[in-house]
């Protein structure tokens, strides 16, 4: 059966959903169009939103695309849609990077998430808090490995040895990032100490730095100076051994960063239902060494896409969202008229 052709509502819904996804300095780089019969809905790589600096190949900028794909997979299935979606990598900004195709009617059979996860796309946040010390049960962490290996991802939860080690990691490349002026100059370019603002980050999701340095949050305040408007962060004493996991692709070319995008976002939407906070350790990721050391030879080959935090503890503080309008080229409505 063919279904109707998306009501404007119904995009509206599906870009609010998109546009929620996480991203690297909550950059936002998407934009959604539908098709002339309004049965597909394009997805763009918005590049003038790109982080050039800290993500010069663009695998960052697939990652959040991924996540906000699969953001869009998911609605699409909450409101009675059954969406096929086609992943067309190593376009440029002129063509769709990929496409969410709605033409078919109702999703069959059991819900294809085994659960609705749909409520989770607007709880989801980037919680920089600490965590408390206690372990995520058994049950629930088969459940995330499930769900990010159902994406073609391999998720592995960090035994302590490694923990340390991609700990060490992360710090050796937090300051290296934290003497780069132009990556720090970019950085400090998404900052919105002040609101109102649609993107980048506001002062009160930066979160604190560990009192005792044992896990390498991201500085957005260090050299060179900061912002006035922008205070140092306050320290904080944070879990004594975080919960880690490595998101490995068995490629790293553009369609393996759509697919870890997608995995990422099936795993903290999973986790958020569950109560649990989830952050990116990011840093180690940025440069090529680091991030080639954080793979373990012992887990066979494969590429770290990212290296996840997770745990209980407060949710995290929103970050701002673009305005529908700004990510959704929608037609113009009948009877409406070009101005002058």
């Amino acid at each position: 059966m063919i279904s109707p052709a998306l009501t404007r509502d119904e995009l509206r819904a599906l870009a609010a959903a998109g546009g929620a996804a996480p991203s690297l300095h909550n950059s936002q780089p998407w934009r959604f169009r539908p098709s002339a019969d309004l049965r597909r809905l394009e997805v763009y790589a918005d590049y003038r939103r790109a982080v050039p600096v800290t993500d010069p190949d663009g695998r960052a900028l697939h990652i959040s695309i991924g996540a906000a794909l699969f953001n869009l997979r998911v609605a699409a299935v909450h409101f009675g849609r059954a969406p096929v979606l086609r992943l067309q990598p190593g376009h440029l900004g002129r063509q769709p990077i990929a496409e969410l195709d709605l033409a078919e009617g109702r999703q069959a059979g059991p819900e294809p998430f085994g659960r609705d996860l749909y409520p989770a796309v607007f709880l989801r946040h980037s919680s920089r808090e600490p965590f408390a010390n206690r372990d995520v049960p058994e049950a629930v962490l088969g459940e995330l490995l499930d769900a990010a290996r159902t994406e073609g991802t391999v998720m592995t939860a960090l035994e302590e040895a490694e923990v340390r080690r991609v700990l060490d990691l992360t710090a050796e490349a937090e300051a290296r990032i934290a003497a780069d002026v132009a990556r720090q100059t970019e950085t400090r370019s998404w900052l919105r100490p002040e609101a109102p603002a649609v993107d980048g980050i506001p002062a009160a999701a930066l979160g604190p730095q560990d009192h005792d340095a044992r896990v390498p949050m991201r500085s957005f305040t260090g050299r060179p100076p900061a912002p006035a408007t922008l205070a140092p962060p306050p320290t904080r004493r944070f879990e004594a051994l975080p919960q880690l996991a490595t998101l490995t692709t068995h490629g790293d070319r553009e369609a393996d960063w759509l697919r870890a995008g997608q995995a990422m976002e099936r795993v903290w939407l999973l986790a958020t239902l569950h109560g649990l906070r989830v952050s990116v350790l990011h840093q180690a990721v940025e440069w090529p060494d680091t991030r080639g050391l954080l793979r373990d030879p012992e887990q066979g080959p494969g590429h770290v896409q990212l290296v996840l935090r997770f745990g209980y503890g407060p949710p995290g503080a929103t970050t701002p969202r673009r305005p529908v309008d700004e990510i959704l080229d929608l037609p113009a409505a009948p009877g409406a008229t070009q101005g002058m």
